[in-house]
């Protein structure tokens, strides 16, 4: 089995080029199954029910996401409706949706989570828990599991890494669009890689255009970004090989793709 897990898919440019690409990408590299973050899908900030069926019509079959998950309005109308759409899962267990689930295919069930982390990021509970809660529930039923944990600092996505390793099949993160030239398959097989960085426009700061994020940082003052339309896009993501038999992971690979 081959997943391929895409990095942050940041408004329409880089919606644009996830559904150009990600077909041939899968024909060219025979993959089964694609898992998306797509929290910046909505002209850069959350998810709205159009984007998140142009993303899914697009070659994603499951859809994670991150702190931009409620920035969009329209995401209340899907989220709780939406098998295969989660969000953080060590939010407060009352908010709308859910963090994992599990995607059936072909004669294996692949459980999915999100997780969000805590340093530089807004408050929430705590991850590393909330995995080992979750995991006493996927593994009864999971042949499979991987994790997007969407969190800022290096450290705590490789300490999250070593947490899981050997109790899941991958932990990937996201949230930086920056992609991490650190893949690797860790000491007791766990796929791993810092971040997979992000779908969207090249010539861009994260996605956005560079002017208004230049300005902030020169002058303090409050500015309105806008998300880079103009330019060619990057595709990044890890492409994971499982055996089918053993269920444990046999090669990693970073793909980093430039898209017109």
């Amino acid at each position: 089995m081959k997943i391929l897990m895409v990095g942050d898919v940041t408004g329409r440019s880089g919606r644009r080029a996830f559904v150009n690409h990600t077909q041939k990408l899968k024909s060219e590299k025979n993959i089964d199954v694609v898992i998306v973050n797509g929290e910046n899908i909505a002209h850069g900030k959350g998810i709205s029910q159009s984007t998140f069926m142009e993303i899914l019509s697009g070659g994603a079959d499951v859809i994670t996401s991150g702190n931009h998950i409620w920035d969009n309005k329209d995401v209340f109308k899907i989220i709780d409706r939406e098998p295969f759409l989660i969000r953080p899962a060590n939010y407060p267990e009352d908010v709308p949706g859910k963090g994992y689930c599990i995607y059936p295919y072909r004669a294996k069930n692949i459980g999915v989570m999100n997780l969000s982390g805590r340093t530089f990021m807004p408050p929430i509970d705590c991850p590393f828990m909330k995995a080992s809660e979750i995991l006493r529930e996927l593994k009864k039923n999971c042949d499979v599991i991987v994790l997007d944990f969407h969190a800022e600092a290096t450290s705590e996505k490789m300490a999250m890494g070593y947490y899981l390793d050997g109790e899941v099949s991958a932990v990937v993160g996201t949230h930086t669009h920056v992609q991490t030239a650190d893949e690797k398959i860790l000491p007791k097989g766990t796929a791993y890689i810092t971040d997979l960085g992000m779908v969207g426009a090249k010539d861009s700061i994260l996605g956005v255009d560079p002017e208004p994020v230049l300005k902030k940082f020169l002058t303090g003052m409050p500015t309105k970004f806008e998300i880079t339309e103009r330019s060619a896009c990057i595709y990044c993501g890890l492409l994971i090989t499982i055996d089918d038999k053993t269920n444990k992971v046999i090669e990693v690979e970073r793909i980093f793709d430039h898209v017109d």
